[in-house]
Formats: structure tokens, sequence, C-alpha cells
């Protein structure tokens, strides 16, 4: 017999044993030694488990293994790490990633991404408060300080698709999914871009449960379905939120199967490939493509977004998620409509000069006083 705290076939390794840990650093050294940029190290915060102790995350051990993994593979090399850490707070991010403990460049915490479960089941689901995203976010912008850093996120292989989950994948498809994206983008941390996302490719909707392959939706469903919940239930939650959302096959353009093969892939292509996929976006100079390419142009070549402090406005708005970033005199302020209702924002604080850095509308308005904001838009305004 053997622990595994996830898949039968994914036995979990004995972390207090010397020879295991030398043996992990001898394959991460071989790959170092390749030439590879960096590791994102899958649920790093349970390498420190007592088993006997019923302790599985945040073992006492822990930070003691990562900081010796840094000595033995990382140290003193030009790498970014970033560790899947569900349980982490901003004080264990700090010891996670401030440069001072020669640990991780930064962590993934997943705090914000719960907020749309009903108490422990993720499949139970209820409607994000967006003043609860306010909070979460802005707590993590402020809490690390200068001793630690932020990984900005909203998809990755386990997560449903943003733009389905949080955004409006209908006909505020491009809209919604431009304003998560202004919204992430001008904060202070390192953002990630999940492969599709760039597109606005949304969740998938099969119709029955043999067309899906995550183990943990096909578990789901056997327990669900011996409790007596019902077929079409368990499928709304699958829709909602299962991981085969965002594993679908990347749509590059309209021929058979999304022109990701040429024969049929472990999960079918989400259907709506025929208008959503890569090739379009090129095309397009309005796209949700381009406008991430310009975001990340703004961040490149503007210190006060990778530096400056965070502090948000609006604090109390159920519409709104806006917040400025100061350094040096200079201002960057961000205005997100978070649903698809008008609403107005009236920003009070002093300007002598005002420009748009990007906008998802065309003509979004150079006036911050009692400023109308129309679904889903999302300004980025410099402030002198």
């Amino acid at each position: 017999y053997y622990l595994h705290l996830f898949s039968k076939k994914q036995p979990d390794l004995n972390w207090e044993n010397p020879k295991v840990r030398n043996e992990v650093y001898k394959m991460m050294n071989y790959w170092i030694d390749k030439g590879i940029g960096g590791f994102r190290m899958d649920v790093i915060d349970l390498i420190g488990k007592l088993p006997d102790k019923k302790i599985t995350a945040n073992g006492p051990k822990l930070h003691e293994y990562i900081q010796e993994m840094n000595r033995e593979t990382l140290r003193d090399k030009d790498l970014l790490t970033v560790g899947e850490t569900w349980g982490a707070t901003p004080e264990i991010g700090k010891m996670y990633s401030d440069p001072a403990r020669n640990e991780l460049s930064m962590i993934f915490q997943f705090e914000h991404i719960m907020l749309d479960q009903e108490g422990e089941e993720k499949w139970d689901l209820k409607q994000l408060n967006l003043l609860d995203l306010k909070r979460i976010l802005s707590k993590w912008q402020t809490a690390l300080g200068d001793e630690g850093w932020n990984s900005l996120f909203w998809n990755n292989h386990d997560l449903p698709r943003i733009v389905s989950r949080w955004g409006n994948d209908k006909e505020y498809r491009v809209k919604s999914a431009k304003m998560l994206a202004t919204l992430l983008h001008g904060m202070k941390g390192t953002p990630y871009i999940y492969q599709g996302e760039e597109l606005g490719m949304t969740n998938v909707k099969f119709d029955n449960i043999e067309d899906y392959n995550d183990i943990e939706s096909l578990n789901m469903y056997k327990e669900r379905i011996s409790k007596g919940y019902k077929h079409e239930e368990i499928m709304e939650s699958i829709y909602a939120k299962g991981r085969d959302n965002a594993r679908t096959p990347i749509q590059w353009d309209d021929s058979e199967y999304g022109g990701f093969s040429t024969s049929k892939p472990w999960l079918a292509v989400n259907k709506n490939y025929k208008y959503i996929n890569a090739k379009n976006c090129l095309k397009d100079n309005d796209s949700i493509f381009y406008h991430y390419k310009k975001l990340i142009e703004i961040r490149k070549s503007n210190e006060t977004i990778i530096y400056g402090d965070y502090n948000l406005l609006c604090e109390d708005d159920k519409n709104i998620f806006a917040y400025t970033r100061k350094l040096d005199g200079d201002t960057i302020l961000v205005v997100c409509n978070f649903y698809n209702i008008e609403t107005k924002i009236n920003y009070e604080g002093d300007y002598e000069s005002l420009e748009i850095l990007i906008s998802n509308y065309s003509d979004s308005s150079i006036n911050l006083s009692n400023l109308k904001l129309r679904p889903y838009e999302a300004i980025m305004y410099r402030i002198k």
C-alpha cells in the first residue's frame, strides 16, 4: 500500500526521506542544465505532509524543504518559480516569495477562485459577489507589500473559462473578456495568460457525461447520481466548473477539429470554433488577442504598473471595480464596469492631464466627472 492524496495512479513521495529529495533535485538540475526557464510546482504546499498526524498542507518542514531545494537547484540562477498553494494566506505567501528567504519567485493563491461556490464543494454554485472579489484581490495587492510577489490569473488547466464564469460569453463576450483582462493586468504582480484566454475561448457543454474525460467530474457524477441528484442538475455544475472546460483543444481556425489536429483529438473541440479561433482574432485589429497584446506592452513600458502602490476605489460599489496605481507622482487609474448594465463613477482626485492608455470601447470618455460606464466598459487612464 502507499499514500495517495489524489488518483491512485499518483503515489505521493515521502519527502522526509533525503534520498527522495536528492532524486528530485537531480531531476530538476537535469532540466535546468537543458536551459529551461523555470518551474511551476504542482501543489507544492503538500510536500511537508505528516500522514501519521493527518497534516497534509503547510506541514512544519515545508519551508525547510523548499529552502533546501533552492540551495540545491535554483540559487544564483535566472529562473522563474511559481508554486501552486491552495491553502496560502498572505503571511504564508510572504514566506514563499520574500526574496530574502530564498524560496520561490511567487505562488498561485486561490482565495478569489472559490468565491462562487456554496460551502466546501466547488460544484455547489452561487453567484459571485463583486464586493468579495474586490476585498480579496485588494487584500493580496496590499498585504504582501515589498516582502512578496503576486501572481495574477483568472484561468488555468483546473478552472473554467473566465469569460463564461464571471464575464458574459454571449452578446458581450468580447467586451467582457477585455474588461477582465484590463482589470487584472493593471494590478501589481506577474500576469498569467492561459491558452485560449487571449482568444476569448468559452466553457463547453457536451451532451453526455461520456463525452467528458476529467476524473474529478466523472467521479463527482457517479457519487451524486448515487445520492439521488438529477442528471440535469449535475451537468449544470459540470458546465459551470468542470476542468474539461479548460482542456478542449485550442481553436486555431475554422477547419476540422479547429485546426488543432488532422485526427480526432482526446476531447471534442468546442462547437463555437467556427468563429472563435486564432485565425479570426489575428484578422481583427479590435480582437481580444490584440487587447491582451496592448496590455502587455503597457505593462512593460510603465513602471507605475510594475511597482506602484495599489489603492481600491469605490469599495462599496456593487457594479464597479476601480483602483489606482501610484508611483513618483504618476497615477494609473483602472475603471471597470463588471456587469451588463450602465453605471456611473465620479473620480474626485485632482489632475492636470489625462489620457486613455487602453479601453474596450473606441469612444470612452476622457471626462472623469460623473463618468458613465457602458456594459462591461473598462478604461485604463494615466493621470498627472
